[in-house]
């Protein structure tokens, strides 16, 4: 019975509006509190920033570097707000993998983002090998008439050890998108999951970002065409189909051309 509920709990917020997600979720976790862990660490939320209180640096939260109610960062390797007990921290190994990664998506960030916030977090799953996950979040307004807009980027990567030093990755990654035009809000999501085996073995965490890195690039720039065709494009054909864009003489001329090569190519 707990599964059932679960898997329609799941269900129901794939069907709930992306922009609206956080207070969905709220409401759902009041009708099933039982299932409040299992919703909280399975469903996508926009990312909410903090900001370390001892680097001065901006950091994101997810259900990755949360224990309880304080937030790890990956700049200091602290929580915050400071945890009354112990909180778990990665090993050594993880810790310095973690550290490049972050220098490395933080570039990714200002190249392909001009500007907004990165973190990456890692983490040792029950299965052995490692975890990444890597999140990026960019809020802008004021060009083009955009009043605001938001993109949110998760991307999950478990990485599994084989023989002969080489990896297998697999990347699952979420894009949320919301754009607000005076009274029109477009917004919407996409999830899509790659996976790579590299030929060559790894000796380095560079090796692993180069590895991790190519993959989240292609995947990101894959769902950002999906999330226009999808969404934006297939809007204008709705609007274009309610009410053309040009004049009724400009409608009227293009259906004679047309008509003038359709009997030009059936005469030949």
């Amino acid at each position: 019975m707990a599964d059932q509920r679960l898997t329609a709990s799941l269900d129901l917020m794939r069907r709930m509006p992306p922009d609206d997600i956080e207070s969905s979720l709220t409401g759902l976790i009041d009708l099933y509190p039982d299932g409040c862990e299992e919703l909280l660490s399975s469903v996508d939320q926009p990312l909410k920033v903090q900001v370390d209180p001892e680097s001065g640096k901006e950091y994101l939260l997810c259900d990755y570097n949360r224990d309880g109610d304080s937030y790890r960062s990956p700049w200091t390797n602290k929580y915050f707000p400071e945890p009354e007990e112990e909180c778990a921290v990665p090993s050594p190994e993880h810790r310095s993998l973690e550290e490049h990664a972050n220098a490395v998506f933080d570039v990714y960030r200002q190249l392909y983002f001009e500007g907004g916030v990165s973190s990456v977090y890692v983490f040792e799953p029950p299965t052995g090998g490692f975890a990444m996950t890597i999140l990026i979040k960019k809020v802008g307004s004021g060009e083009r008439g955009l009043e605001k807009g938001t993109w949110d980027s998760i991307h999950v990567v478990h990485a599994e050890e084989k023989e002969g030093g080489r990896y297998h990755y697999k990347l699952t990654s979420t894009i949320m998108l919301s754009m607000l035009f005076g009274p029109v809000n477009l917004c919407g999501s996409l999830t899509r999951q790659v996976e790579s085996s590299p030929a060559h073995p790894v000796t380095s965490p560079h090796q692993h970002m180069i590895n991790i890195g190519s993959m989240v690039e292609d995947l990101e720039i894959s769902l950002r065409a999906t999330l226009e065709v999808v969404y934006f494009r297939n809007v204008k054909n709705q609007i274009d189909s309610i009410r053309m864009v040009g004049s009724v003489a400009e409608a009227r001329a293009t259906r004679e051309r047309q008509r003038n090569m359709i009997g030009g190519l059936m005469s030949q």
